[in-house]
């Protein structure tokens, strides 16, 4: 038995709480450790897209000891059999405590490429599918793969890729973006099928097959983004992946690990981040790394595990368009609390005109997001794609009327 601790928590004072706890950096964590097992990543061929057929039986299996809130780590155990000698076929898997389905390791995918005749179907007959990806003009070669690229006639990524999004200026307007997609099959299908097209789906880099994730939630009409691992107070002990943006990093060193990144898919609108809580607040290095996405012509979305102030500082000095999530959905991911936090959403929505929530690829989260959001409109508020606050933010302290289109990306 090999046993490994993960942080929690970050060790300096937050401003809001870590993206879905324990259990986030433990995917990451897991899929870390599959890199060891099945080679790095970075070797697999940018934008592999393949068949998600039957999973096999997990050989692995995470078992998470949730501590008590003030404890600083939580223990997690890989317990698998000996199979020295054996070939079944199967890969092993990680599976996680109140997750019925374990996630594919990042791997290189061959062969045939469905997505592409699947995606272009359903957007052929759902009313809310968005453009297939890649759109023409909006990506140009880099050294790991694909890099989103502002069009020859000024289009950038962030807006054709993000959903349209049409609504009443004074109506009070949320967003919610659930991260973690693509690193467990059964909840990413449970939320591409599931949540209304509104809600914004973020893919985390390490995910296997994960162009094909992307197609089939663009398919769906979710717009999408792509997590940023950066680094936490805590690193190494809690590190998000081989691919981290780090705080004392060169600047040639960050802006290769940034390109690894984006190339791995295509069809977001926008990078958030993963952790980050010392990177976020590096002042003139995480600028630098915003001015690249921004020169990309691609939005950038934190979960506001940081220090908000200097976020919002690199944020400005960047030039960068961007904005904070005000709340993250599931610290503790019970149905209560998460009901609780989606009614501060509305609360603050209601004060504000619009509000942005961040939640982690948990069935709890999932299922109490889908079942707030059937009434929503009752109560008087609109649901709305993560780029729709963003937009509105934007205009505001521009002192303009928020609008939001994205025609390259709309509707079929």
């Amino acid at each position: 038995m090999v046993t490994t601790t993960r942080k929690t928590n970050e060790l300096a004072p937050l401003r809001a709480p870590l993206i879905a706890g324990g259990g986030t950096a433990l995917l990451f964590a897991a899929g870390v450790g599959l890199i060891a097992l099945f080679g790095d990543p970075a070797g697999r061929p940018p934008l592999a897209r393949g068949e998600l057929g039957a999973l096999p039986q997990p050989e692995l299996r995470a078992e998470i000891e949730h501590a008590p809130e003030d404890a600083h780590a939580q223990p997690v155990r890989f317990a698998g059999e000996d199979t020295t000698g054996q070939d079944d076929g199967h890969e092993d898997e990680v599976s996680l405590a109140g997750v019925n389905d374990g996630f594919d390791p990042p791997q290189s995918s061959h062969g045939s490429d469905p997505a592409d005749a699947e995606a272009r179907h359903a957007a052929a007959v759902n009313p809310y599918a968005l453009t297939p990806a890649p759109i023409s003009g909006l990506t140009e070669d880099g050294p790991s793969g694909p890099l989103p690229v502002i069009g020859p006639d000024g289009q950038r990524p962030d807006s054709a890729y993000a959903r349209p999004f049409h609504a009443d200026p004074e109506a009070p307007i949320i967003a919610v973006i659930i991260g973690g997609m693509g690193l467990n099959r059964a909840v990413t299908e449970e939320a591409i099928d599931t949540l209304p097209p509104e809600v914004s789906l973020s893919f985390a880099p390490y995910s296997r097959d994960l162009q094909t994730w992307v197609d089939r939630a663009r398919a769906a009409g979710h717009e999408v983004l792509i997590e940023m691992p950066m680094e936490p107070y805590d690193y190494p002990n809690n590190d998000p992946g081989p691919h981290t943006l780090l705080a004392d990093a060169t600047e040639t060193e960050n802006a290769r690990r940034l390109a690894w990144v984006m190339s791995q898919t295509t069809g977001y609108f926008a990078v958030m981040n993963y952790l980050g809580a010392r990177s976020s607040t590096a002042g003139s290095p995480f600028e630098a790394t915003l001015r690249r996405i921004e020169d990309r012509g691609v939005a950038f979305i934190h979960d506001g595990n940081g220090r908000r102030a200097a976020i919002e500082t690199a944020g400005h000095n960047a030039g960068a368009r961007f904005t904070i999530a005000d709340r993250i959905l599931d610290e503790d991911p019970s149905p209560r609390s998460i009901d609780d936090r989606l009614l501060t959403l509305e609360a603050l929505a209601l004060q504000n005109g619009s509000s942005l929530g961040a939640g982690f690829a948990y069935p709890a989260t999932v299922d109490q997001v889908a079942d707030w959001a059937r009434s929503l409109e009752t109560r008087g508020y609109v649901l709305a794609p993560a780029s729709a606050v963003l937009a509105r933010r934007n205009a505001e302290e521009g002192g303009e009327t928020a609008t939001h289109t994205a025609d390259a990306g709309g509707h079929h």
